[in-house]
C-alpha cells in the first residue's frame, strides 16, 4: 500500500460497545428470553432496515402489527434505544486519540447506524468530533457491505483507497473495503489493533510487549 494518509473507523463494535441485550436484559426475565426475543422479534434484519433509512416509527408500527403481544417491548427498542449502548471501548478510543495527536493521517468514520439515533451518540461521545468526516448509512440509505457506501466515502472526502486504512469488526465489511483497495483490518480487540497500526507506523507499539 501507499503510505497511510487516512484511517477510517467503523463505530459500533470498534469504538462503541453497542448491543440490544443491554436493554432487553432489563426488560425480560432471563437470558434465554432475551436471546429468543432478539432472534425472533427484533431481529438483526429488522434493525438493519433502520440503518438503511427506515424510520423508527415505521419500524415499530410494522413489527407491532406482526407481534401485537410484544408491542411494548418493541417500542422500547426505539424509546429506550440509548440503553443499547454499553459505553465506549476504551482501548480503541485511546488509539483514536493517539492518531489524532500524531496528526499524520486524516480520521474518518463509516458506520451502519440509524440517522435518527446517531445524534444521541454525538451528544454522548465528544471524541466523535475528532473525525474530519462521518458517513452514516441511515442518512445515505446505503449499508455496508454495499461497495457503494465505501465509494461514497472515498469520493466525498477525496481519499485514495491505496493510502486508506479501514477498521471494522464485521468480516464482510472488511472484505468489501479490501476489494476496493484499502488496507482493511479486522477488529477483534484494541491490543491487536494497536499491533497492526504500529506495524503501519501509525501508533506506538504496546509498551508492555516490549518489557
Amino acid at each position: 500500500m501507499s503510505a497511510p494518509q487516512a484511517v477510517v473507523f467503523d463505530l459500533g463494535g470498534v469504538l462503541v460497545d453497542w448491543d440490544p441485550r443491554y436493554l432487553y436484559r432489563t426488560l425480560l426475565p432471563s437470558e434465554d428470553a432475551v436471546e429468543r426475543f432478539l432472534a425472533e422479534v427484533t431481529t438483526p434484519e429488522w434493525n438493519a432496515a433502520q440503518d438503511a433509512g427506515r424510520t423508527w416509527a415505521d419500524a415499530v408500527a410494522v413489527l407491532s402489527a406482526e407481534f401485537p403481544e410484544h408491542a411494548e417491548l418493541i417500542s422500547a427498542y426505539d424509546t429506550r434505544w440509548i440503553e443499547t449502548i454499553g459505553g465506549e471501548i476504551d482501548g480503541s478510543v485511546e488509539l483514536l486519540r493517539e492518531l489524532r495527536d500524531g496528526g499524520s493521517v486524516g480520521l474518518f468514520a463509516l458506520t451502519n447506524w440509524s440517522s435518527e439515533k446517531f445524534p444521541l451518540a454525538m451528544e454522548r461521545y465528544e471524541w466523535l468530533s475528532w473525525f474530519e468526516g462521518i458517513v452514516v448509512s441511515g442518512t445515505e440509505r446505503l449499508v455496508k457491505p454495499d461497495p457503494r457506501i465505501f465509494q461514497l466515502l472515498l469520493e466525498r472526502y477525496d481519499l485514495d483507497a491505496s493510502s486508506t486504512v479501514y477498521i471494522d469488526d464485521n468480516p464482510p465489511n472488511v472484505d468489501a473495503a479490501a476489494d476496493l483497495g484499502m488496507t482493511s483490518l479486522h477488529f477483534t480487540g484494541p491490543d491487536r489493533l494497536r499491533d497492526e497500526l504500529s506495524q503501519l507506523g501509525l501508533v506506538s507499539p504496546d509498551r508492555s510487549s516490549e518489557e
